[in-house]
């Protein structure tokens, strides 16, 4: 799958999931419903990876 191909499908769920919830909800919401969308898409996805992150000399 092209790169412009998965944006719009990508897209697309993001639009699914707006106008079936509306604005005003907690990010953790439309997150778990996109989750759901994208599966459901055929792409593979997963949910949000721990990375290392430096910030003003803290590790954290």
């Amino acid at each position: 799958m092209y790169r412009e191909e998965i944006f719009k499908t990508v897209l697309d769920c993001c639009f699914v999931v707006h106008s079936e919830l509306g604005p005003g909800l907690l990010e953790s919401s439309y997150e778990e419903c996109l989750f759901y969308e994208i599966k459901k898409s055929g792409l593979i996805v997963s949910k949000q990876k721990p990375l290392p992150l430096i910030y003003k000399e803290i590790r954290l």
